[in-house]
């Protein structure tokens, strides 16, 4: 029998992650965006590198920055999907997260992995 990985309320998913592996949920679908004045920008619009921001719903044991419900910033093109329970989610290595944004990053401190 299946172990039971549907997410839990603050959208965390009952899965161990091993080592310094980062499991996350992308919120914003690869659609159209609004520019900061309103404009419609479609998802065929050409545009250079783009991070993408997401929620970390699973951790490994070595992760030092990031806890399960951070928003995480990652470049999308270096990213191993996988799907739980008909939900995709991407395996990030800490490493490879640029940013976190969370309530207990203080201003001062930049929350980045270095």
């Amino acid at each position: 029998m299946a172990p039971d990985l549907t997410p839990g309320a603050d959208g965390s998913v009952p899965i161990k992650l091993l080592h310094d592996r980062v499991l996350v949920h992308v919120d914003a679908a690869d659609g159209e965006r609004r520019s900061g004045g309103g404009i419609v920008i479609p998802a065929t619009a050409a545009v250079g590198k783009r991070l993408v921001w997401a929620s970390a719903v699973a951790i490994g044991p070595l992760v030092r920055a990031v806890e399960v419900g951070d928003l995480v910033l990652f470049e999308p093109e270096e990213r191993a999907e996988v799907e739980v329970r008909g939900l995709a989610y991407v395996l990030l290595r800490e490493r490879d997260i640029h940013a976190v944004a969370a309530d207990r990053v203080a201003e001062d401190e930049t929350g980045l992995y270095l």
